[in-house]
């Protein structure tokens, strides 16, 4: 290289992009949470790695904090500073958590990342109390914020959003893998739409407008989301089946033996050379052999297709929207990383 040609800057990495958005969100989700009941924010603590049951810190806190990374970079987008971003960061961040927390309950889950739910470590009534404060702080949060009664609006679609998805997803529990009863594919894409993927586009529709974005970046931003939630979860149900429990933190077939009803299953029920799946399913006895069958009648293979479909359509909304090029490709590289794993 010519001594006197400038550098080409590398783009940042989806790591460093995350960690930069953590740095700029923590502060202000750490003033936040102060503001709880001690306990409660021990418990709001807990559930965010921060600390042990009884307030020890943790030397190397959790999470990766991707909805708050969203936030910042809608912001961005919109060519404000990312601190703009930062009460929606907290904001998504606090009602994340309020979902995570309340799901474990519901879903009967013992463990979040690696130990003991916060239903385990503190008892069900305090976790459900420690959700509901951290939905209310969510709420204050925006509230307060430059902009905020519009900010709150596109919080509450999202929630409803949120409680549709997991209401389906806990009916669908009850029905059959077989018959006409049976959950299909396109059930359970409209569900992880409104349970994973109302937030992802929350976070950056909320950055985005309080950073002064017009309406329609706004709304693009939001379906870009909701795509991007939408191939996380197909990639995650792909990862529940066939994961490596190291990286995963699930044992092999867990989520065979819960009965879930994912999308790899569902794909798979449709064919042929499934006939057996249902009863291999009913009996949560035989998890190789269903996942082997599984994967011989097309779920795993449809399930990513279908993953790859919904990261095209968002990156396709990130190429036409007209937001800072440094914001863009921040956002890319965030979707390749967070859908890459089985890509």
């Amino acid at each position: 290289m010519n001594a006197l040609s400038p550098a080409v800057q590398a783009p940042p990495s989806a790591l460093d992009v995350l960690g930069r958005c953590r740095e700029l969100a923590r502060p202000a989700l750490t003033e936040a949470v102060g503001r709880l009941h001690p306990w409660v924010a021990e418990m709001a603590g807990y559930s965010f790695g921060w600390c042990e049951v009884g307030g020890a810190p943790v030397a190397a806190p959790g999470g990766k904090g991707v909805r708050q990374a969203l936030a910042v970079l809608g912001a961005e987008a919109a060519g404000a500073d990312g601190r703009a971003g930062v009460p929606a960061a907290v904001a998504v961040e606090l009602v994340h958590a309020f979902s995570l927390l309340h799901d474990d309950i519901m879903d009967g889950d013992a463990t979040r990342r690696r130990r003991p739910a916060v239903w385990k470590a503190y008892g069900t009534g305090p976790a459900v109390l420690a959700g509901d404060a951290l939905f209310a702080l969510a709420v204050e949060t925006l509230a307060a914020a430059p902009g905020g009664p519009g900010a709150v609006r596109l919080l509450s679609t999202a929630l409803a959003d949120l409680v549709r998805g997991q209401a389906d997803d806990l009916l669908f529990a009850a029905r059959p893998f077989g018959g006409p009863e049976r959950v299909t594919p396109e059930e359970y894409r409209a569900m992880a739409e409104h349970k994973t993927g109302a937030l992802l586009g929350c976070a950056a529709a909320l950055g985005a407008a309080l950073g002064g974005a017009p309406e329609p970046v706004v709304t693009a931003l939001d379906r870009a989301g909701r795509h991007l939630g939408v191939a996380f979860q197909l990639v995650d149900d792909v990862l529940g089946i066939w994961g490596d429990p190291a990286v995963t933190g699930k044992p092999v077939g867990g989520d065979l033996r819960e009965h879930k009803k994912t999308y790899p299953v569902l794909a798979a029920l449709g064919s042929p050379e499934a006939r057996r799946l249902p009863a291999l399913l009913d009996s949560g006895a035989h998890t190789q052999e269903a996942a082997a069958l599984i994967e011989e009648a097309g779920g795993r293979a449809a399930a990513l297709a279908e993953a790859r479909a919904h990261t095209a359509a968002a990156r396709t909304l990130f190429a036409d929207l007209p937001v800072a090029a440094g914001a863009a490709g921040e956002l890319r590289a965030l979707l390749d990383f967070l859908v890459g794993r089985e890509l």
